[in-house]
């Protein structure tokens, strides 16, 4: 039974088994949203992983529009101007809403988080500052 082949982007110029998970991971692309700073960020990346830092995602290969593009979506300009050099970031895993695997890309976006909106930053736990004599009230 002969396996399916997938065509990698056209400057590669060659089919590929899809047993072959280098390529497939290349073709692969992540709608990443998370919490930042009371803002909710919707991006679009190639890689995303648990990564090397404990408790935090990488992410890497941003995707972003067409610079050729007439309607300018000044949420994404802003996310390309912050992002501008950035080869792969990490993002603490409490501030992770979602990660899905899309077919195509959206619209990246900045959008402020809304009061009882349904996104909301994970509750963290209280730590007092000070000694720890736990006999004293």
């Amino acid at each position: 039974m002969p396996f399916a082949r997938i065509q990698i982007p056209k400057d590669a110029g060659r089919d590929v088994s899809p047993y072959d998970v280098e390529a497939m991971a290349s073709q692969r692309l992540y709608k990443v949203t998370f919490l930042n700073q009371g803002q909710v960020y919707e991006i679009y990346a190639r890689h995303v992983n648990q990564g090397g830092l404990l408790g935090f995602v990488e992410i890497e290969g941003l995707v972003f529009g067409e610079k050729t593009t007439v309607v300018v979506d000044p949420s994404e300009e802003r996310l390309q101007r912050e992002f501008e050099g950035v080869k792969r970031f990490y993002v603490p895993m409490h501030s992770v809403v979602r990660i899905d695997e899309v077919e195509k890309k959206g619209q990246s976006r900045i959008t402020e988080v809304e009061k009882g909106g349904n996104v909301a930053a994970f509750p963290l736990p209280y730590f007092r500052t000070g000694g720890g004599d736990s006999s004293k009230s």
